[in-house]
């Protein structure tokens, strides 16, 4: 049975999550708004969790040492019930602890089991520390994200812990629970960030092998290089971001700047690139982000102003679409995506007291 009131395609899916950090936390939200019951074991005392600690939402807590046999075994038992399991451990750990794959699979030979980590199960740094940004850095996405002076930017940790690491683990994970149904049988899902980000790159190795794409950094189309596709600063010092890649899009763009076709009219010679973005560096200045948002934003341009984080939740467009939602007195994202019959929710606040095994193998049985 599913958790009490849980809602969305997800209900009924028993998920245990070995708490950790980064992606993992991530990847079990996202399948708990979508209605899972996520079991999340965590060590004792560090069952009290804040209720503005949003990425770890509706969870049940169960505080294990999973050092000590007998709470193994509690664990195990939640196992053989349960239908996912996630873990970010680097590789071998719950293989020592005794709840590696081969453990939980005699147990319960339908679990899918999702590891998440940065360098995966094997290869040559497998058993070396690292975090989001190590772990982007050998793919060529780092590299990527440049200042104009040159500097690797650190894209927050959105491009590995959360797109190429918790992303991949839900995909692989509702794959693996798919197949299961089909077959009777579990398996493994080996989530790695760096293959994770280097699959989300597949488009610029394509434009790599087509001619399409540099090696110099601020060069290309999307990488901040093409003056129709960047962002530029205003005569407030806030930002708008510029998108007009299409030729319909960017003669719009023209029309509403006042671009003349002599100096702007070859879109895509990246020859006169470096000029014609000092030209709309000159022209974004003359008027202050929201005049140039009232101007723009909405038009064929493709031109949106550039909120900060603490904005974001009262921009017309997300609080049309109520992105963000009240939840237990905290202002917070909504699930997403969304769904037109099984609407997800959030399933409880971050900070409950923590449940027993027993209670929870009791309510599943229910």
């Amino acid at each position: 049975m599913s958790r009490t009131g849980a809602s969305g395609p997800l209900a009924g899916i028993r998920v245990i999550e070995f708490a950790g950090i980064g992606p993992g936390p991530f990847a079990a939200m996202m399948l708990s708004d979508m209605g899972a019951d996520v079991v999340s074991v965590v060590r004792p005392g560090q069952g009290r969790r804040d209720e503005r600690d949003f990425v770890n939402r509706g969870r049940r807590i169960l505080e294990l040492d999973l050092k000590q046999p007998d709470h193994v075994a509690q664990a195990l038992d939640l196992i053989a019930a349960a239908d996912v399991l996630l873990e970010g451990f680097r590789p071998e750990v719950m293989e020592r602890l005794g709840l590696g794959p081969e453990a939980a699979l005699a147990r319960n030979p339908r679990l899918v089991y999702g590891r998440m980590t940065g360098w995966g199960q094997s290869g040559p740094l497998a058993q070396a520390a690292g975090h989001d940004i190590n772990y982007i850095a050998i793919t060529g996405a780092l590299d990527s994200f440049r200042a104009s002076n040159g500097e690797a930017v650190a894209p927050l940790n959105l491009v590995g812990d959360y797109g190429g690491g918790a992303l991949f683990l839900v995909v692989g994970v509702l794959a693996a629970v798919i197949e299961a149904g089909r077959s009777g049988q579990g398996q493994v899902v080996d989530a790695a960030m760096c293959d994770g980000v280097s699959l989300m790159l597949s488009m610029f190795h394509s434009m790599r092998a087509l001619g399409r794409w540099t090696a110099s950094t601020r060069s290309n189309l999307l990488d901040g290089g093409a003056h129709f596709y960047r962002p530029y600063q205003c005569a407030d010092g806030r930002t708008i971001a510029i998108g007009a890649i299409e030729p319909q899009f960017y003669a719009e763009l023209r029309r509403l700047v006042g671009l003349g076709e002599d100096d702007f009219g070859s879109q895509f010679d990246c020859a006169n690139w470096p000029a014609q973005q000092r030209k709309l560096e000159e022209i974004f200045k003359r008027k202050t982000r929201d005049e140039w948002v009232a101007v723009l934003e909405g038009t064929e341009a493709c031109v949106a102003g550039v909120v900060g984080l603490f904005e974001a939740p009262s921009h017309p467009h997300l609080a049309a679409r109520k992105t963000f939602v009240e939840y237990a007195g905290q202002l917070q994202p909504a699930p997403a995506p969304r769904f037109s019959r099984t609407a997800s929710q959030i399933q409880g606040s971050a900070a409950v007291a923590p449940s027993t095994a027993s209670d929870i193998l009791a309510a599943w049985a229910s």
